[in-house]
């Protein structure tokens, strides 16, 4: 008995209906694909609960698209994405407005994961669709060089550098600096010189220049990064503020024999997150304080000659009178992280004799300094 051929057919019932996400795990534009609108009978798409897409439950029939003809590698292509996030292919029937097919169906790995509101495509595109492209194009360059199991752990990192993306729309005042935009770079290619949890990028451009005229074409690299909140606890009552020290690979990679840093309490922003719960979060995982009135102090770049790196930054108003010493940090993290309650004038002492050496410390630092008359005299 001949062998029958393996199925090309596929059909999509969640994220990958957003056209542009399709197109971008295919690595070729959708116009020519064969797309038909169909139905799942005996299931309803529903949002996982707590997550960003969906999962497939009982129900009347899912709505979706069944893409016929594909070729091999489109297939493979797909089955790589869908893999990272441990889904696989079964045989299933859905039907179309005339007929039905045997097609195959990317089912969610069964770990536990709780149906929660029915799923909406138009919703998850307007939070998600440009997180999770980003974050595709990331993982796609990646195909036939590494296995799905690989990115896995991989992706809420890209998700979070598409989630920087979205946050950077949030655009600094231009009154004093110039109104230039990126319009006024020409941006000839991004070739990626390394891409790991990290990415090092080229950038081969020109720019506007302050005459008028364009700069000479350049190349250049930048480490491409991602957005993280700082929070630096104070008590206004009685004058401290709480910083933590661990050790870091910046001073270590510069042979800096004391790599053990003071620092604000830190950590990357998650994609879909506010920074000010980000903020409110570490402080807990790290600290383990629970934070009162959070203030925005700042948000700035890092290093804005070669990295995407982004600060936002909060001041944590609590009552540090009885918090001591203590070590903290996510052991899932290889996190040791130790924190200290001190007088916010050692705070300033440690500034002036070098041992905060950490820039975002002392810029945290030297702010409360100058609102500290404001801040001890309450709301």
């Amino acid at each position: 008995m001949p062998r029958r051929p393996p199925l090309t057919d596929i059909f999509l019932y969640g994220t990958l209906r957003h056209l542009p996400l399709l197109a971008c795990v295919l690595g070729r534009d959708t116009a020519a694909l064969d797309l038909t609108p169909a139905t799942l009978p005996g299931y309803a798409t529903h949002w996982a609960k707590g997550e960003s897409f969906p999962l497939l439950t009982g129900g009347e029939g899912a709505p979706g698209l069944l893409i016929r003809g594909l070729d091999n590698d489109d297939v493979s292509r797909l089955t790589f994405y869908e893999a990272i996030f441990g889904y696989t292919p079964q045989e299933m029937t859905v039907a179309t407005m005339t007929d039905t097919h045997s097609t195959l169906v990317f089912r969610a790995p069964d770990t536990g994961l709780v149906p929660g509101d029915p799923f909406d495509l138009d919703d998850w595109a307007a939070l998600w669709g440009d997180i999770s492209l980003t974050a595709a194009g990331d993982a796609m360059a990646r195909f036939g060089k590494v296995a799905p199991a690989h990115l896995r752990p991989v992706m809420p990192f890209l998700r979070a550098r598409g989630w920087s993306h979205r946050l950077a729309r949030d655009t600094a005042p231009q009154t004093l600096r110039s109104t230039m935009t990126t319009a006024d770079v020409d941006l000839q290619g991004r070739p990626r010189r390394y891409d790991g949890f990290f990415r090092m990028e080229g950038l081969d451009l020109r720019h506007r220049r302050f005459d008028g005229s364009w700069s000479p074409r350049v190349e250049r690299e930048g480490f491409v990064a991602f957005d993280a909140a700082l929070v630096l606890p104070y008590d206004p009552e009685n004058d401290l503020v709480l910083v933590i020290e661990q050790m870091r690979y910046g001073p270590l990679l510069r042979h800096d024999d004391a790599p053990w840093v003071l620092e604000p309490i830190a950590g990357l922003i998650d994609a879909g997150e506010n920074p000010a719960d980000c903020a409110r979060r570490e402080a807990e995982e790290e600290a383990g304080i629970t934070l009162g009135d959070l203030r925005p102090m700042t948000k700035v770049y890092a290093s804005p000659g070669y990295s995407s790196e982004f600060f936002h930054c909060f001041l944590g108003l609590c009552d540090l009178s009885r918090f001591d010493t203590g070590i903290g940090g996510l052991d899932e993290e290889n996190e040791d992280i130790r924190s200290h309650v001190i007088p916010l004038a050692r705070a300033m002492e440690l500034i002036a004799t070098g041992e905060i050496n950490a820039a975002p410390l002392a810029m945290m630092l030297l702010w409360v300094q100058a609102h500290r008359d404001e801040l001890r005299a309450g709301p």
